[in-house]
């Protein structure tokens, strides 16, 4: 394993490297002022934006921001002109380690094919095409053979080019349900001992030994499938698939370890009973009920909707791809429910942030995560903090993310024009900084 990991991470490293991979240093090696200034300015909480704004950046944090602050004497600056600068944008649900296609079948083949070795090295294009769309920050709520893992190291070492990552590990369900792996496929056709079954849980007892698995192989955050799934093989969209016990010991041990949970839950019953053991968002949320939204907002659970998920599917069916007929079956429901469930969430209250389960479409398509929000009702404002300080929030990070203001790291995405007139403007991503480094500046073009 250890060799594989410096093969894959010396091939990795053929990718593009950021236009400054090192902290820009001044004179006697301290840290150098760096300026980026342009006509407007969202700071990642306020209801409007700021004209003109300029960020000042030491070290790769921010030292000041907004109208007021002043460039100091010998900085370097980037001037972006007619453009919006806005916090990095965080994406609250993805899977950096594979991506779906118009194939179901070559899929289905590409998975018990491609090496582990391949498949990381996959990885390594689709954090790249993450991070140059604007996301400097993502939770990866799910992956096979610790991949997740590795990249999140080697991006976090500086041999990759990508987000920074929250990574769960493997996602923990039920036998049989929507994060059993095996579910679908004839018995032995998995080698038991690659794991393939660790993370199925059918008892409290199981489902704490499964959190604490999970932590020891490094998982940033837990997640768990409380209901089926639309794109797995055996289970129904909508059914139950933990019981509240399991939930309520899964929850309470990582949170015990300080993780914070998301669930995977598309049925109404599977995620009332993961909102009352405390978890702290529910991912999908497709057929949700009045009294889950309202329980979700009494006890201020997160909904992460995941639009561009079924907005996937919906584009691979209009191609015609095939998929199997019980898939097809739960696909159509659940763009069928899709659009009435985030309208009644948004009217209720209920916080809402931005995830867009990368994978189950092409990698690098996330900000248009914002566009499906804004035609659904949300406010441009409020869509642009779902993506910024709200998902700050949900992942527990705004001590130090979502916002630019003083003494936050210095993330900072540029779109052409102001994207409160056109929400479409966050898919013009043209400039990408991650703590102060430039990955992307393509007004230098």
């Amino acid at each position: 394993m250890k060799n594989f990991c410096a093969f894959a991470l010396t091939l990795a490293l053929l990718h593009i490297t950021p236009l400054s991979l090192a902290q820009p240093r001044g004179e006697r090696g301290a840290p150098k002022t760096i300026v980026v200034k342009a006509a407007r300015m969202f700071d990642g909480k306020n209801d409007r934006l700021v004209s003109p704004a300029v960020v000042v950046i030491v070290g790769g944090k921010i030292q000041s921001a907004g109208t007021a602050a002043q460039v100091p004497a010998g900085a370097e600056v980037i001037d972006l002109g007619d453009a919006t600068i806005l916090p990095g944008f965080i994406d609250a649900h993805t899977h950096l380690s594979g991506e779906s296609s118009d194939d179901w079948k070559q899929d289905e083949l590409d998975a018990l094919k491609k090496t582990v070795a391949e498949r990381a090295l996959d990885a390594t294009e689709y954090a790249r095409k993450t991070l140059l769309a604007g996301f400097t920050t993502v939770r990866d709520v799910g992956a096979e053979d610790f991949i997740d893992v590795g990249l999140r190291n080697a991006i976090n070492a500086g041999k990759v080019v990508g987000p920074r990552m929250l990574v769960s590990v493997r996602a923990i369900g039920a036998t049989g349900g929507h994060c059993d792996p095996t579910a679908g496929y004839r018995p032995g056709i998995f080698d038991p001992t690659t794991g393939v079954s660790e993370a199925v849980a059918d008892s409290p007892d199981q489902a704490r030994a499964a959190v604490r698995l999970n932590i020891k192989r490094g998982a940033d955050v837990i997640k768990v499938c409380a209901t089926g799934g639309v794109l797995s093989l055996t289970d129904d969209v909508s059914s139950p698939q933990m019981t509240q016990a399991e939930l309520d010991a899964l929850v309470d041990e990582a949170h015990a370890l300080k993780r914070k949970t998301a669930a995977h839950a598309h049925g109404a019953e599977g995620a009332k009973r993961a909102v009352r053991a405390g978890i702290d968002s529910i991912e999908h949320g497709t057929f949700l009920d009045d009294e889950a939204l309202d329980l979700m907002r009494q006890r201020g659970t997160y909904l992460v909707p995941t639009l561009m998920a079924t907005e996937g599917i919906r584009e691979r069916l209009d191609k015609g791809a095939y998929f199997p007929p019980l898939v097809l079956e739960k696909a159509r429901a659940a763009l069928a429910a899709r659009d009435e469930m985030f309208r009644r969430a948004l009217a209720k209250g209920v916080k809402i942030g931005l995830g867009t389960d990368a994978a189950v479409y092409p990698h690098g398509r996330n900000p248009e995560e914002f566009r499906m929000m804004v035609s659904l009702g949300m406010k441009p404002i409020d869509a642009l903090r779902a993506g910024t300080s709200v998902d700050a929030e949900l992942l527990g990070v705004a001590d130090r993310l979502g916002a630019l203001e003083a003494g936050k790291l210095a993330d900072i995405v540029a779109v052409p024009g102001d994207p409160l007139r056109d929400i479409r403007q966050t898919e013009k991503v043209f400039f990408v900084m991650k703590e102060g480094v430039v990955y992307k500046n393509d007004r230098r073009r």
